[in-house]
């Protein structure tokens, strides 16, 4: 399978606390400059998503204690894990989907939370379904 070239720990990691793509392309964004604060509505524009998604991908990055909270109203979050561990593995992360993309990519879809699931499933043409 394509996974085995991403490290155990970087598996545990995307399975623990990367539920989609948005959040992972969310935080690799915010890591390249961790001084710039982001909120909603910039990011939304750069992750191609609508501005509702783009918070919720923030506020589950920044209960990850990946992000730290900046300004409440209108929350801004900048890049500022919670402990150095979760930096270095972070900053793994990013070399590992830079070389393994569809790997990591194909992982986050196979461990996605139900919900997660549900709501992607629901995109899904399927064979013999009325048109």
């Amino acid at each position: 399978m394509a996974d085995e070239f991403i490290p155990e720990d970087i598996k545990e990691f995307i399975v623990c606390k990367i539920h989609s793509v948005a959040q992972l392309e969310g935080l690799l964004l915010l890591r390249r400059d961790p001084r710039v604060e982001w909120g909603a509505e910039a990011l939304a524009q750069r992750l191609y998503i609508s501005q509702g998604e783009t918070g919720e991908v923030l506020s589950h990055l920044h209960a990850e204690g990946l992000l730290a909270l900046t300004r409440d109203t209108p929350a801004t979050y900048k890049y500022q894990p919670d402990s150095p561990d979760a930096v270095s593995l972070v900053d793994r992360l990013a070399e590992v989907y830079a070389k393994y993309l569809v790997a990591v990519t194909h992982l986050i879809h196979t461990t996605a939370p139900p919900r997660v699931q549900k709501f992607a499933d629901a995109f899904r043409i399927i064979k013999g379904a009325p048109k």
